[in-house]
């Protein structure tokens, strides 16, 4: 099972891409689970099956088997992360790999092989390769396309004169595909490797950057240390059944059983989890639907029964019932008030 989560940015950023390259929007939407107001936020996080999907949707609407080459090549990373921006504060090449290996969950938040860092600078034969650590890498080869896209061309795009790629490795197979890795990247590849790494010239680490700013940094820097900690907190079993939730409570499968399948584990198992941070799986569906709810009528841009739905309920008059639970007034009068 696919797991962990992506930036809000960054799906924002596949969505923008896809509708550029002739992908509907609504219909993108509804086969990713992936709601416009879930992309409102760029901070937000967004489950990783359902950015997946996403990826794998905008393949076929935009009839493109090379989606993620060509999206991980055309997007900047200042575009959808503040991870993105303080690797461009950075003096040279390899603080931005540091920094990004200490804020990159802020991306998208993987698993990685046995705890380590997400990219990793070896030395092989007398060769310097910058490894890419992800867990279960062929599950989502999408993911090791976009990735490498990014480093290759993003070097190529802002500094054309520099050395980078010498070489390519990706664990997965050739896809039918094989020949836009070599245009795209403009680098050998070898396919079905033992690891996700690209051959890399020494002196790509020590560029310097075109506008680094120490202040910039700190700013921002201080941004990301508090959205880490709001992600650490997302770790927990409650953060893991908010972000199930967030793709499907409007069609109404918000059952326990429903989560807990989408999730890989028993309902029991997860019983047991939210029992662990003293919390029940009524008390986490019902805390995400006040939230929502909040936010989406304080918007005024939602209609009471629109907000009904929104939020899992079949009755408007349910919704409402709720609502002055939660509050202590009507929805009607909050949102007029």
């Amino acid at each position: 099972m696919v797991s962990g989560t992506v930036s809000a940015g960054y799906a924002g950023q596949l969505f923008n891409y896809a509708i550029s390259q002739g992908a509907e929007a609504g219909r993108l939407a509804a086969l990713s689970g992936i709601a416009p107001e879930m992309l409102e936020d760029p901070d937000g996080r967004i489950p990783l099956a359902s950015y997946v999907a996403a990826m794998r949707s905008a393949k076929e609407l935009c009839n493109m088997p090379s989606f993620a080459l060509r999206f991980g090549a055309a997007r900047d990373f200042r575009e959808f992360s503040v991870a993105g921006l303080i690797c461009y504060a950075s003096e040279t090449m390899g603080e931005a790999l540091a920094e990004l290996n200490r804020y990159g969950r802020l991306v998208a938040d993987v698993d990685l092989s046995d705890g380590k860092k997400r990219f990793e600078l070896i030395q092989s034969e007398g060769e310097l390769w910058l490894h890419d650590t992800r867990a279960d890498p062929n599950a989502v080869p999408e993911l090791t396309e976009a990735t490498w896209s990014r480093f290759i061309c993003e070097t190529a795009r802002h500094f054309p004169e520099a050395a980078f790629a010498k070489a390519v490795h990706v664990t997965h197979a050739a896809p039918a595909y094989a020949a836009d890795y070599a245009e795209v990247w403009k680098a050998p590849v070898k396919f079905d490797s033992h690891w996700n790494a690209i051959k890399i010239d020494v002196s790509w680490l020590s560029i310097k950057l075109h506008n680094p700013s120490r202040y910039a940094f700190g700013v921002l820097s201080e941004r990301a240390d508090r959205l880490l900690e709001e992600l650490e907190r997302d770790r927990t079993a409650r953060g893991r059944v908010e972000a199930a939730l967030l793709p499907v409570l409007h069609k109404g499968e918000a059952a326990m059983e429903d989560v807990a399948a989408r999730l890989g584990v028993s309902r029991q198992s997860l019983y047991r989890q939210l029992k662990d941070e003293n919390v029940t799986y009524e008390d986490v569906l019902d805390d995400l639907r006040r939230r929502l709810a909040l936010y989406y009528l304080n918007g005024r841009k939602v209609s009471v029964s629109e907000t009904a739905y929104l939020v899992g309920f079949s009755d408007p008059s349910s919704f409402s019932r709720a609502f002055k639970r939660w509050t202590g007034v009507s929805p009607s009068r909050h949102k007029t008030g």
